[in-house]
């Protein structure tokens, strides 16, 4: 089944920096104070990004639909891998099962996510369990807008820790169920269910690809 996506893919130099970010956030975020290397690396930092802004457009609008103009940004792919490429999204890893119906996946939730004391941020979960059901979709060719989502805490989700998610989905009508649990040693910490209106693939607005 083809798999949908909607979007330009990231560049490799921007996955390679999501990456960075993420380690140095979780590592800055673990400091007894300041220190001189952060000092100069906060302001080498400012500085790269006043001078990257000159190249993007100058319209935050992404060139999605019948009429882009030069002046919009490029739109990014967000059916899947969404961490891959922007730190502020869980990165996971996740593929689809052979039946065709659920997938399987794995996560570990570094310090940049914590929310109570050693423990991950309710909203980073809903956010993980958001990207992962909206994957399974895409993946198997049938996706749509979110309706609903509600999330079950079982238990504290922990930081640093290996954990698996499973997720399924049924279509009935012009509704997609999905759900997921993750998982800690076999026992459910979190479960999610998500609501979602059938898209039709055919109505998509067009995105244009990324300039030369």
């Amino acid at each position: 089944m083809e798999r949908w996506t909607f979007g330009e893919a990231p560049l490799p130099a921007v996955v390679e920096l999501a990456a960075v970010v993420r380690d140095l956030t979780s590592t800055v975020l673990s400091l007894e104070r300041t220190s001189p290397e952060l000092e100069e690396l906060t302001g080498m930092l400012r500085d790269a990004q006043a001078r990257i802004a000159r190249a993007v457009p100058a319209d935050p609008a992404p060139r999605v639909g019948a009429h882009p103009t030069d002046d919009q940004r490029v739109y990014v792919d967000h059916s899947r891998d969404i961490g891959d490429y922007n730190p502020c999204f869980p990165r996971y890893e996740f593929a689809v099962d052979i039946d065709g119906t659920s997938g399987r996946g794995t996560v570990e939730f570094p310090v940049c996510y914590e929310g109570p004391p050693g423990i991950v941020h309710g909203g980073f979960l809903a956010v993980f369990f958001d990207c992962v059901l909206q994957q399974l979709n895409c993946d198997l060719g049938q996706a749509g807008k979110t309706a609903e989502l509600s999330l079950r805490f079982r238990r504290p989700t922990p930081l640093l820790t290996p954990l698996v998610v499973h997720a399924e989905r049924t279509i009935d009508g012009g509704r997609i169920h999905s759900r997921a649990h993750l998982e800690r040693d076999g026992t459910v910490v979190c479960e999610a269910e998500m609501r979602a209106a059938l898209g039709d693939r055919a109505a998509l607005p067009v995105v244009s690809p990324r300039r030369p």
